[in-house]
């Protein structure tokens, strides 16, 4: 039985027709309180964001840069761990039943659950996808096979440093997106070259026939737009993060439909 088409591909083919692209931002359950996340959830559609990259908290996030990390300890503090992340997801889901959600994170929360229920409940929660950091495809069969059963998108890192081997291997076992790392290191990193990225994106395009988002580095509207004119989608999560970060709890949410709605006209422009 084939699998019914997802609201990730439903997204990507909607914005192709548009001719746009996918903007899609990233931030910690949690974080700054839990109250705030799904309204923040909301504000973000509403300022323009298509998908949603919902960071699973966790107390060792080895890829993410100091200002995820950051956020994922104020997570923690408040005792957020994946029951509340799937809970906001069911919670976002009662008034929203159009844009994707992917959550991203680290394997230990989900072999913890328990791989076979972390799927069923993600699925009934309304989760369309899962980026396990440290699930790469040579180890995550029964990762794949699990959230197909599912119905749920498995999306794949890829790097500059990613040889044209993995390139090709990436690109047969992902689903949904692929998220190619603009640079070498953390998230959160220095500046982007938009013309490395550009030569990288068209290899990966090469290979397959999915979506490729380009993330970390890009930290305002102009950068946004100059990778969202070769990619398909742009992920922007540490500034996000650092708007929360001066701001109140009052705030928060206001400052960050402002920043994406401004980089989602820029996007447009």
């Amino acid at each position: 039985m084939s699998r019914p088409v997802s609201r990730i591909a439903n997204t990507f083919a909607r914005l192709a027709s548009e001719k746009r692209k996918a903007l899609i931002p990233f931030v910690t359950a949690g974080d700054p309180s839990p109250m705030i996340t799904v309204p923040l959830m909301h504000a973000m559609v509403d300022a323009g964001a298509d998908i949603i990259e919902l960071g699973v908290p966790f107390s060792d996030p080895m890829a993410d840069g100091p200002v995820i990390q950051r956020s994922s300890e104020r997570a923690l503090k408040f005792g957020v761990g994946l029951n509340d992340v799937l809970a906001y997801v069911g919670e976002f889901r009662k008034t929203n039943q159009m844009t994707p959600v992917v959550l991203m994170g680290y394997a230990n929360p989900i072999e913890r659950m328990g791989m076979k229920v972390f799927a069923e409940r993600a699925s009934t929660a309304g989760v369309d996808g899962v980026l396990v950091v440290d699930y790469p495809p040579e180890e995550s069969l029964g990762l794949l096979e699990t959230m197909d059963a599912a119905g749920i998108d498995v999306i794949y890192l890829l790097s500059p440093t990613s040889s044209p081997e993995r390139i090709k291997l990436v690109s047969a076992a992902a689903r949904g997106y692929i998220y190619y790392v603009s640079l070498k290191g953390v998230s959160g990193a220095a500046n982007i070259d938009t013309s490395d990225v550009e030569l990288m994106i068209a290899k990966i395009k090469a290979q397959t026939k999915l979506p490729v988002g380009v993330g970390f580095g890009i930290r305002d509207g102009d950068t946004a737009r100059r990778i969202s004119r070769f990619a398909d989608a742009v992920v922007i999560g540490s500034r996000i993060i650092q708007e929360m970060e001066t701001a109140t709890p009052d705030t928060a949410v206001e400052k960050v439909r402002e920043l994406l709605a401004d980089i989602r006209k820029k996007m447009d422009s």
